[in-house]
């Protein structure tokens, strides 16, 4: 016990110090190390969370790259950005109208500007932080369900690899109604292209498309991706990353990945290191623990063994970026386990804010000491979970963060990265956490 409040402690001292300057670009460029955030397209409604607050919070300053989720993909194997809702929400992209206090530079949108909504907070951004790169992230886990028909044949490939380039790095942007949009209004802006297939030749949401050819396909597309960006690139002067977003199940990577092929074209990937139970499962039980805990059962997820699962699989280590989540799972009416870990619900979902049974960590860190919650620990296992004899929620915190920063120096990896970055408090403690493990000396 003593142990478990001496790093909380330890923790907690460091996270009061975070306030200190983040590591000057010099630094960077020593470092090896890439810190990586996901910012939604909606968390600028239920959850108020505009750009401006990546600058006020510090995490800007912190991070490396910022990958936007996310652009979706046609039926007809394009990127696009004009489908209606719920398949895009251009209004969110770039022809809101941000008033002067969301905005990044306190000064106001202009209906008719050839920028707005959050492409132009992320072009402003960068002006403040000239050393953040931004990378549209396409796909994820509702919008996926196309990837497939993109990637079938060498000239759906090519047009889908072209369309994404023409809309998101040339910024060739739709202008229906003259609102904002046109030819290259978007240039500029985005550093790079992240692929979130989830995934290839296995089934993810409801409405996949998803082929056994789906492996050597992403193969192609990726290789393509990388030949388009480089000719691209030549022509600018500029190297324009591409990433991607990896699964942790060893099925899900057999199944739909050539590894040492994909990894050659990649700058680097990052890989799921959440989501490893649920309440779509009775048991109360760790979402993202660094090591499986003892008392699991068995075969179980970790961030040790599905890194491990990559660099079996013939990924270099210095590609591979971690995946942290900055949200919990909860489940209600628990009971049994060790304090609540492994319990049985018989409730289901915990109550939460937007989603019954996932909750931001800018809400679970205030649970501590309230309504019979407690903090519980395992330090070996690199987890903790919240606990009131009936309602246990597992997430990550500053010590929790911190542990896995060190792990990732450790071992060499390429680094970290967050979904999302709307999880995090006002004054981005997460993220300084995780800064402090990853430049520190």
């Amino acid at each position: 016990m003593r142990r478990i409040v001496a790093v909380a402690a330890v923790a907690t001292l460091l996270v009061t110090a975070l306030g200190a300057a983040p590591a000057s670009a010099h630094d960077r460029q020593g470092q090896s190390f890439r810190q990586v955030g996901y910012f939604t397209q909606w968390g600028i409604y239920g959850r108020a969370f505009p750009v401006k607050k990546l600058d006020t919070s510090g995490a800007a300053a912190r991070l490396t790259h910022i990958n936007y989720a996310f652009g979706n993909v046609s039926p007809d194997g394009r990127c696009y950005v004009d489908g209606a809702a719920p398949e895009g929400d251009s209004w969110a992209d770039y022809q809101r109208t941000v008033p002067a206090e969301e905005s990044v530079d306190g000064v106001a949108d202009n209906w008719g500007e050839p920028l707005n909504g959050n492409f132009g907070q992320l072009q402003k951004l960068k002006v403040k932080h000239p050393d953040l790169k931004v990378l549209i992230s396409l796909g994820g886990w509702s919008w996926s369900n196309h990837f497939s028909d993109a990637a079938l044949t060498d000239a759906s490939r090519k047009k889908f690899v072209a369309s994404c380039i023409d809309l998101y790095l040339k910024g060739n942007l739709p202008n229906p109604d003259g609102s904002a949009g046109g030819p290259g209004t978007l240039k500029g802006v985005f550093d790079g292209v992240d692929l979130d297939w989830e995934w290839p030749a296995m089934p993810g949401d409801v409405d996949n498309v998803y082929r056994p050819e789906d492996k050597q396909n992403f193969t192609k597309l990726v290789a393509e991706f990388r030949k388009q960006l480089d000719a691209y690139g030549r022509t600018q002067k500029k190297h324009f990353e591409l990433t991607a977003f990896l699964p942790a199940n060893p099925a899900n990577i057999d199944a739909g990945f050539e590894v040492p092929k994909v990894m050659k074209n990649l700058d680097f990937a990052t890989i799921q290191g959440y989501d490893f139970h649920g309440t779509w499962e009775a048991t109360a039980n760790q979402q993202s623990a660094l090591r499986i805990p003892q008392g699991a059962t068995l075969p179980d997820f970790s961030l040790a063994d599905t890194t491990k699962a990559w660099l079996d699989r013939g990924a270099p280590r210095d590609k591979l970026v971690v995946g942290i989540p900055y949200y919990g799972h909860g489940w209600t009416g628990v009971t049994g386990g060790r304090n609540g870990l492994f319990g049985t619900s018989t409730g289901g979902a915990a109550p939460a804010t937007f989603d019954a049974g996932t909750e931001d960590y800018k809400v679970l860190k205030n649970l501590a000491g309230t309504d019979g919650y407690q903090v519980y620990r395992d330090l070996r296992a690199g987890t903790a979970w919240l606990y009131n004899g009936t309602t246990f929620w597992t997430y990550d915190d500053p010590a929790v963060l911190l542990q896995k920063a060190l792990w990732i120096r450790s071992e060499r990896l390429g680094g970290a990265m967050v979904w999302s970055l709307d999880g995090d408090d006002d004054n981005a403690t997460l993220t300084r956490t995780l800064h402090l493990g990853l430049w520190t000396p």
